[in-house]
């Protein structure tokens, strides 16, 4: 398996405070990302093949990753917001390479605003293409009703024009299916959100390279999530990725020696998928209903 960031350290808080204290700028504007951990100081990150950042709203995961991406140069899709001070604290965080490694160049993050910016688009192209299809129903009746005068080919330019007419005019039958057919592509494949979702990503992760995903999960039903799982599990495994994931997705959180730092505990550290919180919460919610769950599998499946 392949690695290529060993380490990465967010500023202390005391590198913070003497920032703060020196630069009158954050007096009038956002302070981000300063003050994101200043009660919960992040210890210095070491990184595997598969590291994970757990937390709920507001733990700062995502700001990691980002602050991460933009102090490696890596490549992204969205905007990300910044402040007038975000480049200072970008400045003054350090990482450590592993030893021969470089950060490939098709290294890139990708959030949940990338993915959605990616569903929205599939569902433009295929309101043009039904657009342009109802255009060319119309334009079939049209054209069969055209006399042989009027289909008259005068000049070249009217080839484009005359060869529509031959075309309209040659089937004796009324469906427009087939001139329709020819002439727009098929609408893009319709899928759910959720096959979408994890089509862009087995789409956009090459091999060889560095990824950032910001919970990838969004959009993603339970199976869905396991498929990812098993995707990534693959990318490590077989074709030299790594990968620095925010999530709170049991599915994910669960991929074998994944680093897990634990970003709701005070101070943020280290610890099993087992132990945290939420996950205990599925857990004893799963062991209440057991009897449940024992006394679905008991009754016979119903044919269909």
């Amino acid at each position: 398996m392949r690695q290529y960031l060993k380490s990465f350290k967010m500023l202390t808080r005391e590198q913070e405070e003497h920032f703060l204290f020196n630069d009158r700028r954050t007096l009038l504007t956002s302070k981000y990302p300063f003050n994101v951990f200043r009660y919960r100081e992040l210890p210095p990150l070491s990184f595997g093949p598969v590291t994970i950042f757990y937390g709920g709203n507001g733990s700062g995961k995502s700001t990691v990753l980002n602050v991460i991406a933009e102090k490696l140069q890596l490549k992204r899709g969205a905007v990300y917001n910044r402040s007038e001070v975000f480049e200072d604290y970008i400045r003054r965080c350090r990482y450590q390479l592993c030893a021969g490694a470089d950060i490939p160049p098709e290294s890139r993050i990708i959030t949940s605003d990338d993915v959605f910016d990616y569903l929205l688009d599939i569902r433009y192209i295929n309101s043009g293409i039904d657009k342009r299809r109802n255009e060319l129903f119309e334009t079939y009746f049209d054209k069969r009703s055209v006399s042989a005068e009027e289909a008259r080919l005068r000049s070249l330019a009217d080839y484009d024009r005359w060869r529509d007419v031959v075309d309209a005019k040659k089937d004796k039958h009324p469906n427009p299916t087939p001139y329709v057919r020819e002439r727009v592509m098929r609408n893009v494949q319709e899928r759910s959100n959720g096959e979408s979702a994890l089509m862009y990503f087995t789409e956009e992760i090459k091999e060889n390279a560095l990824y950032l995903l910001d919970e990838p999960e969004n959009s993603l039903s339970a199976k869905f999530q396991l498929e990812l799982k098993s995707f990534l599990e693959a990318s490590v495994r077989a074709y030299g990725c790594q990968f620095i994931i925010s999530t709170h997705s049991p599915f994910l959180l669960s991929m074998p020696d994944a680093v897990i730092y634990d970003l709701d505990g005070d101070p943020p550290r280290i610890r099993p998928w087992t132990e945290l919180e939420n996950i205990r919460l599925y857990r004893d919610f799963f062991a209440q209903h057991d009897t449940e769950f024992q006394r679905a599998d008991s009754q016979p499946v119903e044919e269909q």
